[in-house]
């Protein structure tokens, strides 16, 4: 018997606690997972923002803690992207009739997310290195230069915001349509067959 533990979001859509939950791996319960991992990473990148604008009002922001912040959400951002997943594209923007050029901050962000995610280089401070020179040409020591990059402003951060509360509401309504067509497909299993299956242990918050 499985020991997997649901969420709140697991009995959600029942008025009263269930007395069991069990596991279904069909493909339409595949999808409406796939959908729900997604929601919950533009729901990250929202609280990201949200932490990031109450950290940007400060007088002088937390330059480690506003770096964390931006790369969890530009992280989380793109993978709701990800080609592996496919449940978010680029053609879905489109249908989010925001203001401006989405498509280009879209693309932007991926851009910034490689450089705040590399593995290679620093994103905080670009370094060079010269020779200290003494009035009379001779060079008398060397001189290790950094060059701070800027933290994320304000503006940016709400862009990014705007565009993931759109997609989390265009992720809302298919998730209510996949989970409309799992319900359908359990309901085509016998109360035998259902019982047959790994049961989900519901949090306690689930049930309560």
């Amino acid at each position: 018997m499985a020991d997997d533990r649901a969420g709140p979001n697991g009995a959600a859509s029942t008025a009263t606690a269930p007395s069991a939950v069990r596991r279904l791996d069909s493909a339409e319960a595949v999808e409406l997972a796939g959908l729900a991992a997604v929601f919950e990473d533009l729901q990250y990148v929202l609280r990201c923002c949200e932490h990031l604008v109450s950290a940007l009002a400060t007088t002088e922001p937390d330059s480690a803690l506003v770096e964390a912040l931006w790369t969890g959400a530009l992280v989380g951002y793109v993978r709701c992207f990800s080609a592996r997943t496919g449940v978010l594209t680029d053609a879905d923007l489109t249908e989010l009739k925001l203001d401006g050029d989405v498509a280009e901050f879209h693309g932007m962000i991926k851009k910034l997310r490689d450089h705040y995610a590399s593995r290679h280089a620093n994103p905080r401070e670009s370094f060079s290195i010269g020779a200290a020179q003494a009035n009379d040409g001779r060079p008398t020591g060397i001189a290790v230069v950094s060059t701070p990059r800027p933290l994320v402003d304000d503006i940016t951060v709400r862009l990014l915001g705007r565009v993931a509360y759109a997609l989390s509401g265009l992720l809302d309504a298919r998730m209510q349509a996949s989970q409309a067509r799992v319900l359908e497909s359990a309901g085509g299993l016998s109360p035998t067959e259902l019982s047959r299956l790994p049961l989900l242990h519901l949090a306690d918050s689930a049930t309560g």
